[in-house]
């Protein structure tokens, strides 16, 4: 099951205690206060990855916890510093605080967000040596880390998201085109999350087909209108078995609207599919039909490398 939203619960480690130790050296008490102060804990850090489906490992963790600093040590030694704690998360990750409000956004793979910082490390009791008193006992606790839930939202950053009614051939072009490995299946709902492909460097996402109504709930595109957020432009996918391409070419377009109204100022480009499926006479009256709707708009089959080779050489200009 994709999973594009989910609240984890994240603590930052607690600083280690400062100690109260004493100089001695070959079993002589020398006097001085030698008690180190406590390491730092650590922080937990979200970590940018090109893995969509990371957050459904995350579905039965309960708490994600940097390690706590070691206390101080004799010889006024400082105690290490906790372990931080890092989360993968997918590019295009909202996280949102829920205690502060703080928002941060993961735009890019590798890229390093801390989120909670651990507690400082307590002072052991050489820190507290002066002219007034030079045998101090005095030391102070680590501070505890800092502790919150957050809530992940996903929405894909890609450069051309894949839109289109359900059997529209969207996975069919994205394997064509990219070798990615999208399921393909002649039923409705063949994908149930989104999928991602490379080529030459521009990134495609075929997204869950839509279907009418798609914004008030209905069927699976609901679930992912938010991806189409943030891709660049958009590649509508049309099947030529369609009896109308100009009336499923506007179903889709309403529930675009209905969601985000910015949606539709997206560069978009019209694909007729499957067009070895119906004969020459026919593909040329649905295209003439199309090239109205859109600045470009194209024949295309996947079994005729000379479409894919013609429409890979237009994308490939699009960066």
């Amino acid at each position: 099951m994709f999973i594009d939203e989910i609240t984890l619960h994240m603590k930052a480690g607690k600083g280690g205690d400062g100690v109260v130790r004493w100089r001695h050296e070959k079993g002589i008490d020398m006097g001085g206060p030698a008690g180190g102060n406590g390491g730092k804990g650590g922080d937990v850090v979200a970590v940018g990855v090109r893995d969509v489906g990371i957050l459904r490992a995350y579905r039965e963790v309960k708490v994600f916890e940097a390690g706590d600093g070691e206390d101080g040590m004799k010889f006024s030694w400082q105690g290490g510093e906790g372990k931080d704690k890092e989360i993968k998360l997918p590019v295009g990750s909202i996280i949102t605080n829920k205690e502060t409000g703080h928002r941060f956004e993961i735009l890019e793979a590798e890229q390093r967000i801390k989120l909670l910082s651990g507690g400082r490390g307590g002072l052991g009791n050489e820190h507290f040596k002066s002219s007034t008193n030079v045998s101090p006992k005095e030391s102070t606790e680590g501070a505890e880390g800092e502790e919150a839930d957050f809530l992940i939202e996903l929405e894909l950053v890609v450069d051309f998201g894949l839109i289109g009614l359900p059997n529209a051939g969207k996975s069919s072009l994205l394997n064509a085109l990219t070798r990615a490995k999208s399921k393909v299946g002649a039923f409705p709902f063949t994908t149930l999350e989104p999928s991602l492909g490379d080529l030459y460097g521009l990134v495609l996402g075929d997204i869950p087909g839509l279907i009418e109504g798609a914004s008030e709930g209905k069927g699976l595109g609901h679930k992912f209108l938010r991806h189409v957020k943030r891709t660049k432009g958009l590649i509508h996918l049309i099947s030529s078995e369609e009896p109308d391409p100009v009336a499923t070419y506007n179903t889709v377009r309403k529930e675009l609207e209905l969601y985000n109204k910015d949606i539709l100022e997206k560069e978009e480009i019209i694909l007729l599919t499957k067009v070895d499926m119906i004969d020459e006479e026919e593909k040329n009256k649905k295209l003439a039909a199309l090239k109205p709707l859109a600045k470009h708009v194209f024949p295309m089959s996947i079994i005729d490398d000379n479409l894919i080779k013609e429409f890979t050489e237009f994308l490939t200009q699009q960066k």
